[in-house]
């Protein structure tokens, strides 16, 4: 199962959050620290282009957000171990 940001510090900025590998055990390499942070800044940034077009073609802002949060819920992991 791939590192989680925990739930307490998802909505914080995206460079403070503590991720963890599967042992509970803190990622401490400052490149894959780098990575993560920069793939949550632009899934952040793209996320909010989709809300708001949606709310400015007249979409209901409570479906969109179902729809973009089951959508982060529907993705798989394609390294995991049967």
């Amino acid at each position: 199962m791939a590192a989680r940001p925990s739930p307490s510090n998802a909505k914080a900025d995206p460079g403070s959050i503590r991720w963890l590998t599967p042992a509970g055990e803190p990622v401490a390499c400052v490149e894959k620290l780098k990575v993560l942070t920069e793939n949550l800044v632009e899934l952040q940034q793209m996320a909010q282009d989709a809300l708001e077009d949606a709310i400015l073609m007249g979409c209901d802002e409570a479906q969109t957000r179902r729809v973009l949060a089951e959508l982060m819920a529907g993705l798989e992991n394609p390294y995991a171990k049967d």
